[in-house]
């Protein structure tokens, strides 16, 4: 967690190491596949596909031939009669919300006086920056307090910064402010009350584990443990009591409150212990990690858009690199997707030695001159080449890999935003769940296909046999910062993604980023830390402005004012969210915006190196609180999840009510419960398990998992009868209705029905020999003579044993036994970390994301019969 033992984890940015340019791996392979090029130039020359074609999946029929005669004695031209005019139908496509005589009459001038006024506040708003510019440099930074913030702003190492950071809040008497529990932006008193019991229960679990005598002789020594998975489950979640609220690290250079680190270090050690206490069985210790997961979600760097602004995440991502704290969830659009293929494709290994000033002789995409791009321009409306542009992007993607293979290899998971020409259709976010076999470089081309700079392209996916075709029927796509540069929504949808780290250097936008009361690890300094930026009514004036070019630009929206140059609207380039949890923004310098179009130079990208880092360097403390909890709570998850059922398993021929009620069933035949519970609304579950340590919770198919073993109900009596034939589908549904009723009691005179009854429980061999076989109908009284009631549950569950086979080993034991270790698969080349399957790392926040008890209880089953299989 931002370790400060040494300087960087790679040659820093103004060192003679990092200029060169042996050290980088792959330096000289171009990761160049002529073949995959030719099926790109091949779909990007295609006529894109017709929506009124019978078989989108076909390719387009070849053009007719022209015939220039009827015949050999018949001439070429004729004279034809004229056909009769008809009135011209109204052309398609109109837009008829734009129709009407005063929208015609006051659109152009009611578009002139909103502009202007846009254009009256815009010159207002850079007047009102340059005075609290001013203000702040004239009134505010003077004396020894401007030479500590130069030093800060000198540091070339974290650890350096961290010293600086530390002698201001010194001077500024911020570590008072530290030690006072009070704040109003944030519940103190629950935090208080919650850190105090959690360390006594904490205590009071070791005692009991540590065996002391008291602690053996107490009958509720497991209450302790108990109380204390309760507490963090309640606790352990997205902002509780407002512990995550920015705010909380905008008043000092480093660090927050106290009150609030003893809590988060408490919630870290009350994890750890329950992650390996022998207290709790395995099934509790995963029901409880699945559940903080779930309230907790995950953390995703977001690199926008920016051209070649864009090259300042490199610095970023080298800070968060250098501090352990990169997250696994990384997403890019335009320019950021090309640093996020980067970080995406490389293990943490190459990257150390990749971020580097020797990095840019690698970035060639702007190297055509002045007159070869503007014959390119005038010939085709783009500056750039898209197949020349792929070509270059193949070394930051490995060549043509697939967002599913970069997270096998890595563990991150990369995603990209797209935006499709058509303008009706929604944009995407391509990674390994949504676009698995999409290859990566061609997605990045489509996000940075800005229209003028790069013609919308194809995006191109990769086949089994490894050739690659067009995707999404050869629809072609273009830049995601156009609608989406920062999707949040679509990040907490596929991986419950809460807290964002977001670097913004787009440069329309960087402008308005100002934060009167300051931002995380960089306070305001006027009246030492108490004050506004610029004072009161600087920061007034200059929310205002702000506000009301919003609300116009709202207006020429809504009101459908905008032209659409290059048939592309616009307004979302302004009004979209561009922010996050975290939102990181480089000091960038005048000299970016000549250079906007350009490739940087070793020089030029040391310094954009060193600003990213900078910039990233307050922000450090807060990413690593939230890191240490998330980790934890991440490791349990990986250590209790067993593996599930392969495809086309149980849980794949199964629908979700039915393994509830298979659930229920097992239920009320283990605790005595009558039939009629399947059918009500109302069942108490718990997140726990079991409530009686140690007590079994019976499962259909023949198992019944304990506290810390999973185990198979013997099958002595399997192979005394011959296997009942399945009843029809007629007797099936009658079943329902039947199981309304009470049981027979079993008759104890009766030695055949005695023997027949367990025997039913037991028997994995009796079953038809398909899910959808139809048996010869038989009576309810010989169905009963089998030791069968009928019901169509208890049919299902009986029928779903043809997944569970060869469960025992030679000795008879089942192999389901997993306590005291960790289901992991084969570690990942280049990263020995993290998973291998394929969908392990979604599956973490995505299983829980949404669910109620009764879906956990259904997967509860699932994973259960998993343990089994994996026997």
């Amino acid at each position: 967690m931002a370790d400060t033992t040494k300087a960087t984890d790679g040659p820093a940015p103004n060192s003679p190491l990092g200029f060169d340019t042996a050290l980088l791996p792959d330096f000289d392979n171009d990761f160049v596949d002529e073949a995959d090029f030719a099926q790109f130039v091949e779909a990007l020359a295609a006529p894109e596909t017709s929506p009124s074609a019978e078989d989108l999946t076909l390719p387009q029929p070849k053009p007719r031939t022209f015939i220039t005669a009827l015949n050999d004695w018949r001439p070429v031209h004729q004279r034809v009669r004229r056909r009769k005019k008809h009135k011209n139908p109204a052309r398609r496509g109109t837009d008829e919300t734009r129709e009407g005589f005063v929208y015609v009459l006051l659109k152009w001038p009611l578009l002139i006086v909103v502009f202007g006024w846009l254009l009256f506040l815009s010159i207002a708003y850079v007047f009102t920056r340059l005075y609290i510019y001013l203000y702040e440099h004239w009134v505010t930074w003077r004396g020894r307090r401007q030479k500590l913030r130069k030093k800060l702003q000198n540091a070339a190492t974290y650890e350096d910064w961290l010293q600086g950071a530390k002698e201001l809040d010194t001077y500024l008497a911020n570590d008072a402010w530290k030690e006072m529990d009070d704040y109003a932006y944030y519940n103190f008193q629950t935090l208080r009350k919650v850190h105090d019991q959690m360390v006594n229960l904490r205590l009071r679990a070791q005692a009991a584990e540590s065996g002391t005598s008291g602690a053996r002789a107490d009958p509720d020594h497991h209450k302790a443990v108990e109380d204390l998975r309760s507490l963090v489950e309640a606790c352990v979640k997205h902002n509780f009591s407002g512990f995550e609220n920015p705010r909380l690290y905008s008043e000092t250079y480093h660090g927050t409150k106290s009150l609030l680190q003893r809590f988060v270090d408490e919630v870290e050690t009350s994890l750890s212990y329950l992650l390996r206490t022998a207290q709790l069985d395995q099934e509790s210790k995963r029901a409880m990690f699945k559940h903080i997961s779930t309230n907790f979600g995950r953390t995703a760097l977001c690199l926008s858009g920016g051209a070649t602004f864009a090259y300042y995440h490199f610095g970023v991502a080298k800070a968060l690199l250098d501090a352990g704290l990169m997250p696994d969830v990384i997403t890019g659009t335009s320019g950021g997707a090309l640093v996020a293929a980067l970080l995406g494709t490389r293990t943490d290994e190459e990257l150390k030695k990749l971020l580097v000033p020797a990095l840019a002789d690698r970035i060639t995409a702007c190297h055509d001159d002045t007159l070869t791009w503007i014959k390119r321009w005038y010939r085709t409306g783009a500056r750039f080449d898209s197949v020349d542009w792929a070509k270059r992007c193949a070394w930051f993607t490995r060549g043509s890999m697939t967002f599913r293979e970069a997270y096998d290899r890595t563990g991150r998971i990369l995603n990209v935003s797209c935006v499709p020409s058509d303008p009706h259709s929604p944009t995407i976010l391509a990674n390994y769940l949504t676009s698995p076999d999409c290859v990566i470089w061609s997605a990045v081309l489509a996000s940075a296909a800005v229209p003028g700079i790069l013609n919308p392209v194809v995006m191109m996916k990769k086949t089994k046999d490894g050739t690659l075709v067009p995707y999404s029927f050869g629809h072609k796509w273009k830049d995601g910062s156009l609608r989406t540069d920062i999707p949040l929504k679509s990040l907490n949808l596929h991986f419950n993604v809460r807290f964002s780290i977001v670097s913004q250097v787009n440069p329309h936008i960087n402008i308005f980023f100002f934060s009167s009361r300051g931002s995380v690890g960089q306070p305001v300094t006027h009246r030492r830390g108490r004050g506004w930026r610029g004072g009161f009514i600087g920061s007034a004036i200059e929310q205002y402005l702000k506000l009301d070019l919003n609300k116009w630009l709202k207006v020429l929206r809504h009101l459908e004012l905008l032209p659409r140059p290059l048939g592309q609207d616009w307004s979302e380039i302004w009004l979209q969210r561009f922010s996050g949890t975290i939102t990181i923004w480089p000091l960038t310098i005048l000299s970016d915006f000549y250079y906007i179009l350009a490739d940087p130079t070793p020089p030029r990208l040391a310094r954009m190196i060193h600003v990213g880092q900078q910039s990233t360097f307050p922000k450090l403390k807060f990413i690593a609180n939230r890191a240490k909890l998330e980790r934890i709570i991440h490791q349990g998850r990986r250590q209790f999840r067993p593996k599930g059922a392969v495809d086309g398993g149980i849980d794949n021929v199964l629908s979700e009510d039915d393994l509830q009620g298979l659930l229920r069933r097992s239920k009320n035949d283990g605790s005595g419960g009558g039939p009629a519970d399947l059918f009500s609304g109302s069942e108490s579950t718990s997140s726990a398990g079991p409530s009686r340590p140690g007590s079994p919770t019976e499962l259909p198919l023949g198992f019944s998992q304990a506290r810390t073993r999973l185990t198979k109900i013997p099958t002595a009596l399997s192979h005394q009868t011959s296997a009942p034939e399945s009843p029809s589908l007629s007797k099936r549904l009658s079943g329902w209705w039947s199981a309304l009723s009470p049981r027979e009691a079993p008759n104890e005179s009766d030695p055949s029905r005695s023997r027949l009854r367990p025997q039913r429980k037991s028997s994995i061999n009796d079953r038809p020999a398909s899910m959808i076989e139809l048996r010869p109908s038989q009576t309810r009284e010989e169905a009963r003579s089998h030791g069968r009631t009928g019901s169509l549950l208890t049919e299902l569950r009986r029928q779903s044993m043809v997944f569970v086979d060869d469960l025992t080993d030679d000795d008879g034991d089942t192999g389901g036994d997993n306590q005291g270790t960790s289901q992991f698969g084969p570690r990942r080349q280049g990263h020995p970390g993290r998973d291998t399957d394929a969908n392990a790392g979604a599956e973490d926040y995505r299983e829980g994301f949404g669910d109620d008890e009764d879906d956990g209880e259904a997967e509860d089953l699932v994973e259960g019969i998993g343990l089994g299989l994996e026997g």
